[in-house]
């Protein structure tokens, strides 16, 4: 084959084929040529290599005339091969383009993946001469009809979010009611089956495990596992086709848009703060390739190693504002092309350090707040990484909400029943002021959870104290060994009635304190049944029944528990207020719009060391402006002791009257009832909350 090259154009990088030719644009600032090759349609010969023929400024660009899309190919670089200066170039790897849309072929784990010798006493300091061609997929060139536009979103405002934090196999691997032949696909997450279950359980906004292309490590493929969880990307533009069904990446399309039709949001767990190539003993796939000392932060004064602020080897330097542009490419991608709404930034921290260090003002948090598609999205940011000062929850920018860590370990120490704990959850159900009330934020910056793909399950945490991860092939040292779980008197299973219900009932309160709080809520997938991982707390090589939620054991009390909670939620804006409550008199009739009592009705005394039971009643915030008339009540009791208590109820508005609504204590199915106002009881270790009804008139 003969590659016939024309200049092309620098502007768009990537791979874009007009319908006469492709254009190839590609970014290495250090490289001194880059070849691009072309495959066979089977992707096992390279028919043609030829360099690109121009360079403008650091882009390396030219159009071949002819080539038609579908074309697989590959870049190979050249350039100084000097670890020590931070430069690993080796013609001998066929690299991805880091823009590349689609794959064709798959990533095997071999030593020709490696640009050193792995035998060399040198280590990474050595060159291996060997070709990667035959171990690596192949980049295609898209057709550009499977990409169009996309500009219909359901735009659900943050105070009626509820986010279902999923994983594309794991949620409908087990799924019974799903066609065996479409589970762990994306069209199996769409599924009507799926829809109708979602949307049963109130969910506005589903957020997925990455799915940007990831390979599996080598460690893993050696122990027979996988990298189940996905936070190892190398392809951000590309979706990963493990998951793809029959129609391939129009599957992933049409996945999003019946959720939109659904009314449900699609948000993607993002992992930008790294690469799958790991360390210096890595892999070269694609950017290590191309531009070694552009693409990755490396060591001041000892640039053969890496900063590793994410703890995996590895960070992505997002101060290099082509690798900074290659991020916001791909949001805006994944937002315009593929229907995407929001992004959860995972170790959002490491996105936004510069060479001093985390910068709030630094160029991501500028290029991403002034980009005019991007800041109007669902911006989430997992708000530390494990880097020096690497911690910084409620100090990211307004436009984002954060994964609010301190209040699942409140909830968890609270139900626990550790001391001091009930100080501290008083502001985790208030939307935690202390940490996001500044700078114009709104209470939904919170983002609350108590558990997440990354830990215990809810019905692990409250059936162990210890993580049970031999499966992992770790000899159970990798997890959190600090859960903050309670096993309830037993580890793991049981057949003990009594520490059954103990168990049932710790769920329900936690849930309900969760949704009872002020914030966005977030509900890990398989919570709401029950879902077990047999006290794994690492679960992220785990794809099997490990990982994968087991519907076969689904708890039908407490899904419709959950339901309860989730319908109440969206029924009650005292719940799920826009602004903070700090007790201030409300401008309609001077009453607090936020209350602390103890059961008694008198104030609650904080300064109590024993203080384990305290009463909530909520009103519209006296920050709310006329124009949001809102005059929701609702009376919440959480009693954490094991004994019964009386509870005096306040004083209900004129023609109206309190009715109980939740009650974690009822095993079964719980519908509202009318109460005795002088005779209320709140049994032990339960939460329960009462809304107003109005006086039938005679």
């Amino acid at each position: 084959m003969n590659l016939e090259f024309q200049s092309g154009n620098p502007k768009q990088l990537g791979a874009h084929f007009d319908g006469n030719g492709t254009n190839f644009t590609v970014f290495s600032a250090h490289a001194t040529q880059i070849d691009l090759c072309v495959f066979s349609p089977d992707g096992q010969t390279e028919i043609a290599r030829k360099a690109l023929p121009e360079r403008t400024g650091h882009l390396w660009h030219g159009y071949a005339k002819g080539l038609p899309k579908g074309t697989l190919y590959g870049y190979r670089a050249h350039g100084a091969y000097l670890p020590d200066q931070g430069h690993r170039f080796n013609p001998y790897k066929l690299l991805l383009d880091p823009y590349t849309r689609q794959m064709f072929g798959t990533w095997t784990n071999h030593e020709s993946l490696l640009g050193y010798d792995i035998n060399s006493p040198e280590q990474d300091l050595s060159y291996n001469p060997q070709d990667n061609a035959n171990y690596v997929p192949k980049s295609v060139v898209s057709d550009p009809e499977l990409f169009t536009l996309i500009t219909s979103h359901p735009d659900n405002a943050w105070d009626e979010t509820l986010i279902y934090e999923a994983h594309v196999k794991g949620l409908t691997q087990l799924r019974p009611d799903i066609n065996s032949n479409i589970r762990g696909t994306y069209e199996a997450l769409a599924s009507d089956e799926m829809l109708e279950y979602l949307d049963k359980l109130g969910i506005t906004a589903i957020e997925l495990l990455p799915v940007h292309n990831f390979i599996d490590d080598g460690f893993l493929l050696e122990r027979k596992l996988t990298n189940y969880w996905g936070y190892n990307s190398i392809g951000f533009f590309a979706p990963e086709p493990r998951y793809f069904g029959a129609e391939g990446i129009i599957g992933f399309r049409n996945m999003v848009a019946k959720f939109h039709a659904a009314g449900i949001e699609v948000i993607l767990d993002v992992v930008y703060n790294h690469t799958a190539e790991g360390d210096q003993r890595g892999p070269t796939l694609c950017h290590r390739g191309l531009d070694n000392a552009s693409y990755y932060r490396l060591i001041n004064g000892q640039p053969r190693f890496y900063v590793n602020d994410t703890g995996c080897g590895n960070t992505l330097n997002v101060s290099n504002p082509y690798v900074l542009r290659m991020v916001l490419d791909s949001l805006r991608f994944w937002h315009q092309y593929m229907g995407i709404d929001g992004f959860r930034f995972d170790l959002a921290t490491t996105l936004a350090r510069e060479d001093h260090g985390y910068d709030k003002r630094g160029g991501f948090f500028d290029a991403i707040r002034q980009d005019p598609v991007l800041c109007n999205l669902k911006l989430i940011a997992e708000p530390w990484d494990i880097g020096p000062g690497g911690y910084h929850l409620g100090d990211f920018p307004h436009e984002f909400a954060e994964w609010n860590d301190t209040f699942r370990d409140t909830v968890r120490r609270f139900w626990k029943g550790n001391p001091h704990s009930a100080q501290e959850l008083g502001a985790r159900l208030l939307g935690s002021a202390d940490k996001f009330d500044r700078s114009g934020r709104r209470v939904w910056a919170s983002l609350n959870f108590v558990t997440a793909h990354d830990g215990f399950t809810l019905a692990d945490n409250v059936a162990y104290n210890d993580h049970h991860n031999w499966a992992n092939g770790e000899n159970n040292n990798d997890g959190h060994n600090n859960n903050l779980s309670d096993n309830c008197g037993i580890e793991g299973d049981t057949d003990d009635a009594s520490i059954l219900q103990l168990r049932a009932r710790r769920q329900r309160n936690i849930l309900a304190t969760l949704f009872l709080s002020q914030g966005t809520p977030m509900l890990l997938a398989g919570d709401e049944i029950g879902n077990s991982q047999g006290g794994n707390n690492n679960a992220y090589c785990q794809d099997n029944q490990i990982g994968w939620i087991n519907w076969d054991k689904q708890d039908d009390k407490l899904l419709q528990f959950t339901r309860n909670l989730t319908a109440f939620r969206a029924a009650h804006k005292a719940v799920r207020q826009s602004r903070f409550l700090h007790g201030g008199a409300r401008p309609a009739d001077g009453l607090p719009d936020v209350e602390w009592t103890d059961f008694n009705g008198a104030q609650l005394n904080w300064r109590d060391p024993t203080l384990s039971t305290l009463c909530l009643t909520l009103r519209c915030s006296a920050e709310a402006p006329s124009y949001e008339p809102d005059d929701d009540m609702v009376f919440i009791i959480y009693n954490r002791e094991a004994n019964d208590a009386k509870v005096t109820l306040p004083k209900a508005p004129d023609q109206s009257h309190w009715v109980r609504a939740i009650d974690t204590a009822a095993e079964d199915e719980f519908e509202s009832r009318e109460i005795d106002p002088d005779a209320v009881t709140a049994l032990g270790h339960s939460v329960v909350a009462f809304i107003l009804k109005e006086n039938s008139v005679i």
